[in-house]
C-alpha cells in the first residue's frame, strides 16, 4: 500500500529517535516512538482504487460517514442554487482525497478561518477551508476541503487550469474533518445521511 507524501515528516519525526533510542541499548524507550511511526503509516495510507462510472456520475472524494445530502444548510453554499453533499472524516479513515467528477479546474480557493470540530453545521464558512472548482459537461461543482479540531492544514494539488478525471487523486486532510460538495440543484442524489462511502468508489449522485 502507497503512503501519501504528506505523512513522510511525521513518520520521519517518530522513527529517527526510535533509531537513536535503540542504537544507544533504550528498546523500552522506543517502542513508543514506533507506535506513533505505525500510527502515523496508518493514516496516511493510501490504497489504490480504481472508479469506473459513467462521466455524468459523481464520485466521493473522501472516506468517511454522509452527514448532509439534500438542500445545503443555512449560508454554506456558495452563490446559486445547489444541492449538497457533506462527508465526515474520522481519524480512522482514510484521508486521501479524489476529484469527484471529470472535468476542468476553474478556481482554487483559499480561505483562512477558525478550528471549530467538523462535524458542526457552522464549520463550513468558519473554518479554514480551500475549494476546487470543477466544470465538465456544462456543469459546475464545488468541492470544499474543511479544516477542523486537529486538522490544521489540507493539501490541495491541483491549480485552475488543470484538466481533472473523476476518482483521481487531488489532495489530503490531515486528522479528522470534512468535505462539502455543492452540486447543482436538482441533481440525484444516491446516498443519505448515514451512509459509509469510500474515495473513489462510491457514487454519489449523477448530474
Amino acid at each position: 500500500m502507497m503512503i501519501d507524501r504528506a505523512g513522510y515528516p511525521f513518520i520521519a519525526g517518530a522513527l529517527i529517535p526510535a533509531v537513536a533510542l535503540a542504537a544507544i541499548g533504550q528498546p523500552l524507550w522506543s517502542s513508543p516512538c514506533v507506535a506513533v511511526a505505525l500510527a502515523f503509516l496508518f493514516f496516511f495510507r493510501d490504497p489504490e482504487r480504481h472508479a469506473e462510472a459513467p462521466a455524468d456520475t459523481v464520485i466521493s472524494p473522501a472516506d468517511g460517514r454522509v452527514m448532509v445530502a439534500g438542500p445545503p444548510e443555512p449560508n454554506a453554499a456558495p452563490p446559486g442554487a445547489w444541492t449538497q453533499v457533506s462527508v465526515f472524516l474520522s481519524p480512522l479513515d482514510v484521508h486521501v482525497n479524489r476529484i469527484p467528477v471529470s472535468g476542468r479546474v476553474t478556481r482554487v480557493d483559499y480561505h483562512r478561518g477558525a478550528f471549530r470540530a467538523a462535524y458542526k453545521p457552522e464549520a463550513t464558512i468558519e473554518n479554514e477551508r480551500n475549494e476546487i472548482w470543477i466544470e465538465g459537461n456544462g456543469r459546475t461543482v464545488v468541492c470544499r476541503q474543511i479544516t477542523g479540531v486537529l486538522v490544521r492544514r489540507v493539501v490541495c494539488r491541483v491549480k485552475a487550469g488543470d484538466e481533472v478525471r473523476a476518482g483521481q487523486r487531488f489532495g489530503v486532510m490531515k486528522f479528522g474533518s470534512r468535505i462539502d460538495l455543492f452540486l447543482p440543484e436538482g441533481t440525484r442524489l444516491l446516498v443519505a445521511p448515514g451512509d459509509r462511502v469510500k474515495a473513489g468508489l462510491t457514487r454519489l449522485a449523477t448530474l
